[in-house]
């Protein structure tokens, strides 16, 4: 985005490439940082001006760290937000100087919350650096230490379901990582990728991971505590569809177990 707008772009590995050399020699007034995976070292933090803040997508210091959106979505939160922070050498634990809280809809997926979250973002960054250009950076409100969550990286072995875990807890999984590494289990021998799933019935005789029926949303499938409703798959070497028609074109798919 930023060749096609004629803009300089400066790509960095590492803060020991002379990429980072270059961007000091700039003089800096600020440092504005959304969605980086390095951690900036103190030694550049205060090579600018006026300082650095950060845009996070989570209600910090709830959800430090990487993939805050899918981490709140595979808990189970039904709320997060986006927070900018003023920066300091520690992970996501500046000073708190904007916070907004967003509802997190039963059926989101990471993508559509992401969305959300970088459209409100873009919205509102312009008219807050305006302000610190005018006010300059104000000292923020300390983060409660006490408070603080952290995530990990995601993994593709995070994709994996597991039919013994609460139906509810699938769900969440599917809507967490629709993106990377998608949910995923096991069809036949073969990996079945499912993109969208919805809390079905109460509970139904049969083992987790049982086909018990086809209904119009999709395929009913055994969890601990209920059943998880399959609506949106993909079995490999073949393309993604409604798992509804998947399941007509699939012969003998009642009773079969996924693992």
């Amino acid at each position: 985005m930023a060749q096609g707008l004629g803009l300089p772009l400066t790509e960095l590995d590492s803060f020991k490439d002379q990429a980072a050399q270059d961007l000091i020699g700039l003089n800096p007034d600020l440092f504005v940082v959304v969605s980086f995976g390095l951690i900036i070292p103190k030694w550049f933090l205060d090579a600018s001006a006026v300082g650095a803040v950060n845009l996070h997508p989570s209600l910090l210091p709830r959800y430090r760290g990487p993939a805050p959106i899918q981490w709140a979505i595979r808990n189970g939160e039904s709320e997060t937000g986006i927070t900018i922070i003023k920066m300091n050498e520690r992970m996501d634990a500046g000073n708190i100087l904007y916070q907004e809280a967003f509802r997190i809809y039963d059926e989101e997926d990471a993508e559509s919350l992401s969305q959300r979250l970088a459209d409100r973002s873009a919205a509102i960054l312009p008219e807050f650096i305006e302000r610190i250009a005018v006010d300059g950076l104000p000292p923020g409100v300390v983060q409660q230490e006490d408070e603080a969550t952290y995530t990990s990286m995601i993994s593709k072995e995070m994709g994996l379901i597991d039919w013994s875990a609460p139906a509810d807890r699938i769900v969440c999984q599917v809507r967490a990582f629709v993106s990377w590494p998608t949910a995923y289990t096991c069809l036949d021998g073969k990996l079945l990728k499912v993109f969208k799933a919805s809390r079905g019935r109460e509970q139904v005789g049969g083992e987790p991971g049982s086909i018990v029926e086809i209904v119009p949303e999709g395929l009913i499938v055994v969890a601990t505590g209920g059943t998880v409703v399959l609506k949106d798959v993909q079995l490999e070497n073949r393309k993604r569809m409604n798992a509804t028609d998947f399941a007509r074109g699939y012969r003998g798919i009642l009773g079969k177990r996924l693992i």
